[in-house]
């Protein structure tokens, strides 16, 4: 990193990828203003006061917190290029950077952990920080979901700065910038239809295979992966002979146990796509030279990643579960780790994106038809739409018409306050989506008027 502080301002700080990066920059001694237009709408915002407790000056979006003292001007992807900030920022001639090219940069200045996959990424990447830190290794961490164990008064959890040169990321393929980074080693958690179509992940994936220095850390057991592996990949799996195999497995409704070369392991997250999150990092850091058994004591104290299988309720026969949930992949593993917890389950889903709802449409009415059991619910809510160009030419309801054509019980819910007035007629309520921070409320909402 650079020695001399340096005076950046963040535009649209409140985003996950980005609030994170604010965060570890202010962390590291340097000067960081920031907008986003959610804390102009709610100056009362929680990760408003974050911010404000660790010495970052929050400013109105619109321009006039910009000035010609800033040495560079970072901007999310969401931020539009004809926002006054951008507009400004150029005039100034402040060189300007997009959040996913200003990590790149931070990357090549550490030992650069790039964890990557369609899904596990958050989790992974919360993980193996989460155990760095513990096994005394100085960890710096640049995420996007929120580690429980991270967050305090000054840290929304989703950063930390540590006294070493490794740093772990969370190396998104969404935007197609992870071909830009060159990682010291990757982790390839798996590989899906999610963003993109298979076939362009892959090739992404790929290129960062090519980029990474040190070694790859493969899942062996993905079948999609098996054409891009390269030859000196350190594999992991559950089922396929590897490097790092799991057996002995137990699991429990919310951890599991099990064995890896003749080490035991207890993990307090359930379900088999948790446990392929978990041998990922016990490859590597056992490929580092860390101990099993060091890794073995640690890891049970892992309290996971917010929003991911957050549990909001959990008294006698009623359960109430908030989850991140939102590509067929990931909603196929979390409804197959539900069905270890009860017999009978009304889940709620809430689309993200018009675009990747109509990608993905084939793949969610397959994902729904194989894990809703006759006993099982969906509802559904209006797709989640932030803005944009965007075509509307898909609805919640094409989706329905899908699964009930399998004989599944699904209906569209426009409003939220329905599912309240009729609470009682379930026990266990799963509430799951990506990106909208009020799907926690309405989880919250449900625990309320359950208990």
């Amino acid at each position: 990193m650079q020695s001399k502080p340096l005076k950046i301002f963040f535009s649209g700080i409140g985003g996950s990828g980005v609030s994170a990066i604010a965060g570890f920059m202010a962390d590291k001694g340097h000067i960081v203003f920031g907008s986003d237009r959610a804390f102009d709408k709610d100056p009362g915002h929680p990760l408003q006061k974050i911010f404000q407790s660790m010495g970052i000056t929050i400013v109105p979006q619109d321009g006039d917190g910009i000035d010609d003292t800033f040495d560079l001007a970072v901007f999310s992807t969401a931020v539009e290029p004809d926002k006054p900030e951008v507009i400004k920022a150029k005039s100034l001639r402040i060189p300007v950077k997009t959040r996913p090219e200003y990590l790149a940069g931070i990357t090549d200045s550490f030992k650069t952990i790039a964890v990557a996959g369609t899904s596990g990424k958050s989790t992974t990447s919360g993980l193996l920080a989460f155990l760095m830190k513990r096994l005394g290794l100085g960890p710096n961490f640049l995420g996007g979901g929120r580690v429980k164990q991270f967050k305090s008064f000054s840290n929304p959890g989703n950063f930390i700065t540590g006294h070493s040169d490794y740093l772990v990321i969370e190396a998104c393929e969404s935007d197609g910038t992870i071909v830009n980074y060159k990682p010291w080693h990757s982790i390839i958690l798996n590989l899906d239809l999610d963003h993109h179509t298979i076939e362009k992940t892959a090739q992404m994936f790929e290129i960062l295979m090519e980029n990474t220095k040190g070694k790859i850390f493969v899942n062996a057991d993905d079948s999609n992966l098996k054409g891009i592996t390269k030859e000196n990949a350190v594999t992991f799996s559950i089922h396929n002979p590897s490097h790092y195999k799991a057996d002995a497995i137990i699991y429990k409704p919310f951890s599991t146990d099990f064995s890896v070369n003749g080490t035991r392991f207890n993990l307090s997250l359930p379900g088999e796509y948790n446990l392929y999150n978990a041998l990922a990092c016990i490859a590597l850091l056992s490929d580092i030279g860390i101990s099993k058994d060091d890794i073995a004591n640690v890891l049970p104290g892992f309290e996971g990643i917010e929003r991911r299988f957050d549990i909001h309720l959990n008294e006698g026969e009623r359960l109430v579960i908030d989850d991140y949930a939102h590509n067929p992949h990931k909603i196929s593993s979390f409804m197959k780790t539900m069905k270890y917890q009860r017999e009978k389950i009304c889940y709620i889903f809430q689309p993200h994106g018009f675009g990747p709802t109509r990608l993905m449409k084939k793949e969610y009415i397959t994902a729904f038809a194989e894990n809703l059991r006759d006993t099982d619910h969906l509802i559904l809510l209006p797709i989640y739409y932030v803005g944009g160009t965007a075509s509307k030419d898909i609805s919640s309801q094409d989706l329905a018409d899908g699964i009930r054509a399998y004989g599944k019980s699904v209906e569209v819910l426009q409003k939220r306050e329905d599912i309240l007035q009729r609470v009682h007629d379930y026990k266990t309520y799963v509430v799951f989506g990506a990106r909208d921070e009020t799907l926690s409320d309405l989880a919250k909402a449900i625990a309320g008027a359950l208990s």
